[in-house]
């Protein structure tokens, strides 16, 4: 499963490589970096994917040399246990900078909320209302997400949102790959939190996923939200851990 969460990871890479103007994938042999020229104070978008250690290796000078033409922080999600890529990613300047846990579920006995347990909401929301939503829930004061979550492909993400008084107070996004639905930009804003729409909402997103044909779930979960995806059933794998590079002054 932790494959799958990886198998996400490179999915979501490649999206937000086009999402925003002037975004880009710099992709080499088992390797793929979003470069995002609209948010390179954000490193969580401007990420690194990578199949093996020795691809890693091999690609690193050209990655670093994308983000350096935008004056980037960046940083590799690197794979659990995988000692020898934080000891090289440590020796080029890279520093620990979180850990967040992987998780999946299984799908099995996903059931969808009663109706009228959620009033107003959409499995066909407006995209643009993600990036504002999650710079908002997470307190980002540059737009980050604002700034690089312009545009998807038609069909490639389903966007589910939650409105009160008509006005967007919860969304996340979900993504299928290879029979796989990866959970993404989860945002709740800090008013309406405490009424469970973020889980009353993913567990309408995962039934819908069940009637796709999807058999399993997966995410990263950030320390805010761990407690409602173990609710609704998705179980830890493993932490994965973040290794950043702070831009050349």
């Amino acid at each position: 499963m932790i494959d799958r969460v990886f198998d996400g990871l490179w999915h979501f890479v490649h999206l937000s490589g086009g999402a925003s103007e002037g975004a880009r994938v710099v992709e080499r042999d088992g390797v793929a970096a979003a470069v995002i020229l609209a948010a390179p104070e954000r490193s969580v978008v401007n990420s690194v994917v990578y199949r093996s250690p020795g691809d890693l290796e091999r690609a690193y000078d050209d990655i670093a040399a994308a983000y350096g033409e935008i004056g980037a922080i960046w940083t590799v999600w690197v794979h659990p246990g995988d000692d020898r890529t934080a000891a090289f990613l440590q020796g080029r300047g890279h520093f620990y900078d979180a850990e967040p846990m992987a998780m999946a579920h299984d799908l099995k006995g996903v059931e969808r909320p009663p109706a009228g347990a959620l009033s107003d909401w959409t499995a066909d929301g407006d995209l643009a209302v993600v990036g504002p939503l999650n710079d908002r829930a997470y307190g980002i004061e540059t737009g980050s997400f604002t700034n690089s979550i312009r545009s998807l492909p038609d069909g490639a993400s389903r966007v589910y949102v939650v409105r009160d008084g008509g006005e967007p107070v919860a969304c996340l996004m979900m993504s299928d790959h290879d029979a796989n639905t990866d959970v993404e930009m989860v945002a709740v804003l800090p008013e309406a939190r405490g009424r469970g729409l973020s889980g009353l909402l993913l567990r309408h997103a995962l039934a819908d996923a069940v009637e796709r044909g999807c058999v399993s779930s997966t995410l990263v979960a950030t320390e805010l939200g761990y407690p409602v995806y173990e609710r609704l059933g998705f179980r830890p794998l493993e932490p994965i851990p973040m290794w950043e590079l702070q831009a050349s002054p």
